[in-house]
């Protein structure tokens, strides 16, 4: 019988029991149960119950919302919209740019050449609203125009005004209507002949927008004694002059009152134009008297030359947003600024002392006015083909009081009035309205042939606003 092994001693096997034994512990939820929540994280909102409102609405003592945020004042959103910059401190100075002056404006030799406007007329046309929000003026370092075709066409026409006065001959007045596709630069256009106007000492009066004499947004009241009814406009008067007046004040200045009008107000001894003008700025409620009286002595013998503008033509010719006794629409030419207007447009009233009446369309923001549409489209077949003029729809209403001050359009023997067409820019315009965006540095590109061909192609044959639109808002 082999012998048996020897016994381990009791250490070893406690420390062998102690390695193969599994730990063990007891399972208990007293210490989580009764354990303090964890702090919230500020910013989180725990889910709603099921049940209860999720808006959380504080109210003020009154029972009213609170209002968290500050209202804008009167006025300020439409200031915001129409805010106007006209310098962009990142653009850089372009060398080559030169100034229009009073000697080279109705030069011939600034066709195709882009021309800066000098600080003065600039002044001017911000005093009379001729800068539109929509325009280009915030991307370049200042001010500046392209003097295509269009613009040397209307540059002709004053300068035939002016001839005609120093040669003795019976002084004219120009009428023309700025026509043209969409951002084709009818707004710039005109712009240009109110600079142009500027530099020469002309007066300058301008209608910025049209839409804002007919929509209703200023007091009108009934003038007395007028028959058919005139309205008149007192505020919007009174605002007209005095932009009148920082356009125009060196030459208002200088001017004395021969007339004698008859105002509800007195007059200073010795006045001027200037004080004449300040007294209906001051009372809106004599504006118009004022304004006519303004207008007589403007008429004078010895008076310098007058542009009168507007523009957004299509809002005038129409009936208006105001409404007369019989609560029945108030025609636009029922309106006393507007009647004015339109008897120079059409050449029932003249300017002895010569001047421009210039009336821009619009196709961006314009009512339907189915006579302007038509005369204007007869006037452009006029020059482009005689032999094919349009036709009237017979489905369309007609107004009968716009074709009347518009008939000039529809005659070839007129040439007091006729219309200027803002086409396409030539190839040659093209090519310098992109080296000035180039020297600008708001085009990073060498300008060859070939890129202006392919710019003033994808900008429908040279449309101005395009063309821009193509070189420098959607750059790659």
């Amino acid at each position: 019988m082999p012998p048996m092994p020897p016994v381990p001693p009791p250490l070893c096997l406690k420390g062998v029991r102690t390695r193969l034994a599994v730990p063990t512990a007891c399972f208990s939820t007293s210490a989580a149960r009764f354990a303090n929540p964890p702090p919230k994280r500020k910013g989180t909102v725990a889910p709603p119950k099921r049940g209860t409102r999720t808006l959380n609405v504080k109210k003020g003592k009154s029972g009213f919302t609170q209002d968290t945020g500050k209202r804008p004042v009167q006025g300020e959103r439409r200031a915001q919209r129409k805010r106007i910059v006209l310098t962009n401190d990142n653009a850089l100075e372009v060398p080559s740019l030169k100034d229009l002056s009073r000697s080279n404006a109705l030069d011939a030799a600034n066709e195709g050449r882009v021309m800066g406007f000098p600080a003065d007329v600039v002044d001017a046309l911000r005093a009379v609203d001729a800068f539109k929000p929509t325009q280009g003026w915030s991307l370049f370092r200042r001010p500046a125009a392209l003097m295509r075709k269009e613009t040397m066409q209307l540059v002709g026409l004053m300068k035939e005004v002016e001839g005609a006065a120093k040669d003795g001959q019976q002084r004219k007045t120009i009428r023309r209507v700025l026509s043209g596709d969409r951002m084709s630069g009818k707004s710039t256009l005109l712009l240009q002949g109110l600079a142009v106007a500027t530099l020469r000492g002309w007066v300058v009066v301008n209608l910025p927008d049209a839409q804002d004499i007919v929509n209703a947004h200023t007091d009108y009241a009934p003038l007395p004694k007028s028959s058919p009814p005139q309205y008149t406009q007192d505020t919007y008067t009174a605002n007209l002059l005095h932009q009148i007046l920082k356009a125009n004040g060196a030459i208002l200045e200088g001017i004395s009152v021969t007339t004698n009008p008859k105002l509800p107000l007195p007059l200073p001894a010795n006045p001027t134009l200037k004080n004449l003008v300040e007294l209906g700025m001051v009372n809106p409620e004599v504006s118009w008297p004022v304004f006519t009286a303004l207008w007589q002595e403007l008429l004078q013998p010895g008076r310098p030359p007058v542009m009168l503008a507007i523009d957004g033509l299509s809002h005038i010719m129409r009936e208006s947003e105001y409404m007369s006794a019989e609560f029945t629409p108030i025609h636009a030419h029922d309106l006393t600024l507007v009647r004015h207007f339109v008897d120079h447009l059409s050449g029932q009233k003249s300017l002895p002392n010569g001047g421009v009446v210039l009336a821009a369309t619009s196709r961006s923001n314009a009512p339907t006015s189915p006579a302007l549409d038509h005369c204007v489209k007869v006037a452009e077949a006029l020059q482009n083909s005689p032999d094919n003029l349009p036709r009237w729809d017979l489905y369309r209403n007609v107004d009968g009081r716009v074709m009347e001050v518009l008939k000039g359009l529809q005659d070839p023997k007129t040439t007091d009035l006729d219309v200027i067409q803002a086409g396409g820019l030539t190839k040659e315009e093209a090519r310098s309205i992109i080296e000035y965006y180039a020297e600008s540095g708001m085009l990073r590109h060498q300008v060859d042939d070939g890129f202006v061909a392919e710019k003033w192609s994808l900008a429908g044959m040279g449309n101005i606003g395009e063309l821009e639109r193509a070189s420098v808002r959607l750059r790659m």
